[in-house]
């Protein structure tokens, strides 16, 4: 990988797991749906000008939206307002095991014996953080974070059946059917948005605004360009370092402690997540860097 585009993965790395920690420490002012539809809001009204509209898919788009961003950040920003937001994002890395559980299912994809093992590692990784002792009493919290992801990684099975739609159309569309979804379920069980909208200082809106185009047009932006030059075997194993600069901010800023049973357990999930999306590159995919270089 060339310098500049591993100094891009690393920034998106940092992008990811800074977001977690600004949305947690957010929570504590607006509540979680009104900052999931802020959060979308931005990103569609940054990234939808420079896409095509989803012509005859519409109607598709909408429904994909209620899955793919909808329910499941309505879902997770729930529960993390009740969980550490360390806690959260190592239960956030089942995403790609139960990405590829879901592939074999629905797709009938074969993950292979090494996924498979990879996949259950990851499972007993949650198992031992999700029966924490400290967290005992957060048991909703769990509930909601470990539905959103099974609600998301359907949506993301339901994106790959739209074909070569286009990454960053998709997310500017999706986001823009998912924010007025957002609002409104935000008006239907959340209470007091427009006292908290006009009362709100510049840091909450900064939050916002890194939130909407930060994270979510400029990380994934990053992303999109990376996976179009390089191996998903090159460009994946940086999301591993997600949750250490997650863990860190929270500790570090929020003053969050991580226990010994959520690290060994967030350790084994990652090795697990690590198995998945790490792939030893072909001599052909080699060969073909190599002529790429300069």
């Amino acid at each position: 990988m060339k310098n500049k585009h591993l100094i891009l993965a690393l920034l998106m790395s940092v992008i990811f797991g800074a977001g977690w920690v600004f949305a947690k420490a957010a929570l504590d002012y607006f509540p979680p749906i009104l900052l999931a539809a802020f959060r979308f809001g931005v990103a569609a009204l940054i990234l939808i000008w420079f896409v095509k509209p989803p012509r005859g898919q519409m109607r598709e788009i909408m429904m994909i939206s209620v899955l793919a961003i909808t329910v499941p950040y309505a879902m997770i920003y729930t529960g993390m307002k009740e969980l550490d937001v360390s806690t959260t994002i190592l239960l956030v890395q089942l995403e790609a095991p139960l990405l590829i559980l879901l592939g074999a299912m629905l797709l009938r994809e074969k993950p292979g014996l090494r996924k498979s093992i990879a996949t259950l590692i990851s499972f007993l990784g949650i198992v031992l953080i999700a029966g924490d002792p400290d967290l005992q009493g957060s048991t909703t919290g769990i509930l909601w974070v470990l539905g959103s992801i099974l609600t998301w990684a359907i949506g993301q099975i339901k994106i790959r059946k739209l074909g070569d739609f286009g990454g960053l159309r998709s997310l500017a569309w999706i986001s823009a059917f998912a924010t007025p979804q957002l609002f409104l379920v935000s008006t239907i069980f959340e209470t007091n948005q427009i006292a908290l909208v006009v009362h709100a200082d510049w840091s909450i809106w900064a939050t916002v605004i890194y939130l909407g185009i930060a994270m979510t047009a400029g990380g994934v932006g990053i992303w999109y360009h990376l996976i179009g030059k390089y191996p998903m075997a090159f460009v994946s194993p940086f999301l591993l370092l997600v949750p250490v600069t997650t863990i860190l901010g929270g500790v570090l800023w929020l003053g969050e402690e991580l226990t010994i049973m959520a690290s060994l357990g967030g350790a084994i999930v990652i090795a697990g997540v690590g198995m998945v999306i790490i792939d030893r590159p072909s001599q052909k995919t080699m060969a073909v860097l190599d002529d790429n270089k300069g």
